[in-house]
């Protein structure tokens, strides 16, 4: 068993590692492509000179190339480290312009600092001592009183500003949505999609016993700390309804060691770990029924002033009804038979058929299953 346990949290970890990966190469490709970019025009502007102007140090396109890309490329990869893992976090609830600005004049600091050490190191070589020497530490200060020096300041500063204006906006979107707004939903496109709706219990008598800030409060901490859940299981926040959040995967990311159902299960364990923050809060600890549902939809791109990916299709309305079936059985979250049907039956979930859903216009019942959170046994049915 502690194997088991052991293997489960390697791959949590390498999930999570591959997450933070994703994240943070957008930034060493920005870098690197306007790293580039400078070096092009630079090089159309010195010419056929070998040195420049306002330094007389060498000049050559080629190790230019060699190390602007490599020193952009890795000052992106650092700013992408220091936003994903630490100040992200720390300012997920301060408001756009306060996050840029402190954020734009902390990096533009790191960058100064790293053209210090970077000339620093690149003089060094070329007199043939250590960085620390006289001479170089006179080269680096002539340099800094420099405009050529501010002048890759204000380029590079323009860089981070605008990376991490990407990656605000992201995060207001949506994970990997930026990419989708380039075009792969501008034409219409059918595919298979799992959905789970999930609607907090008893909302309307909490809200009201709480009032509407103090609810307002609820609901962000609520919707916050699914957040990992989803990322860790590669699920994509489609909706916020209200106390609703609706969840969607394409069905290999799905499907794959069951992540929608897994999706639920990290959910409630959060909740679980937090229950006395939130009792000390809101004195309540919010819980939460879902209802599951693949099937076939259509996704694409609407609106003129503002554009939105939407999917359209019979397993929205039908995930919907079997959510709200899970106060008819008493069930935390309920499944549909052809999800049931792929999902795979070797992980530590309790499943049981309790039912079926008859929908108008419809020949043939769904059937219904519940899914057991708290039982480790797999019972395989069909």
């Amino acid at each position: 068993m502690d194997v088991k346990l052991s293997y489960i949290y390697e791959r949590m970890l390498t999930r999570r590692y591959k997450r933070y990966f994703r994240q943070i190469l957008p930034f060493g490709i920005t870098w690197l492509f306007f790293g580039l970019l400078y070096v092009m025009i630079e090089a159309g502007l010195l010419g056929k000179l070998t040195a420049y102007p306002s330094t007389g140090y060498r000049y050559s396109l080629p190790n230019a190339l060699l190390g602007v890309s490599i020193g952009s490329f890795i000052i992106g990869l650092l700013q992408g480290w220091v936003e994903v893992i630490w100040l992200k976090k720390r300012f997920e609830h301060k408001p756009l312009w306060k996050k840029i600005a402190f954020k734009g004049t902390f990096y533009t600091i790191m960058v100064i600092l790293f053209l210090i050490v970077l000339t620093m190191i690149t003089n060094a070589i070329y007199y043939e001592t250590h960085i620390l020497s006289q001479k170089v530490l006179e080269s680096v200060r002539v340099f800094m009183g420099k405009f050529a020096f501010w002048s890759v300041v204000l380029y590079a500063g323009a860089i981070l500003d605008l990376a991490l204006f990407y990656s605000e906006i992201e995060n207001y979107l949506g994970n990997g949505i930026m990419a989708t707004y380039l075009g792969k939903y501008h034409r219409p496109r059918k595919e298979t999609r799992i959905f789970m709706f999930l609607d907090m219990k008893s909302s309307t008598s909490i809200a009201e016993k709480m009032g509407h800030e103090l609810y307002f409060e609820l609901l962000k901490n609520y919707y916050s700390d699914m957040t990992e859940a989803i990322l860790e299981t590669y699920g994509e926040v489609y909706q916020y309804v209200g106390d609703e959040i609706v969840v969607t995967w394409n069905r290999k990311n799905g499907i794959h060691n069951n992540n929608c159902i897994e999706c639920y299960r990290k959910i409630s364990e959060v909740f679980e770990k937090k229950k006395e923050d939130y009792i000390e809060l809101f004195g309540l600890v919010p819980t939460f029924k879902a209802g599951y549902h693949i099937g076939e939809v259509t996704s694409g791109e609407i609106g003129i002033i503002k554009k939105d990916i939407i999917f359209t299709g019979d397993v929205l309305n039908t995930t919907s009804r079997i959510q709200s079936e899970c106060n008819t059985y008493n069930a935390k979250a309920l499944v549909s038979g052809q999800l049931f049907d792929e999902l795979q039956k070797e992980n530590p979930i309790s499943y049981a058929q309790i039912g079926t859903l008859l929908l108008r216009g419809k020949a043939e019942a769904i059937r219904l299953y519940s899914v057991d959170f708290n039982n480790g046994l797999n019972r395989k049915l069909t």
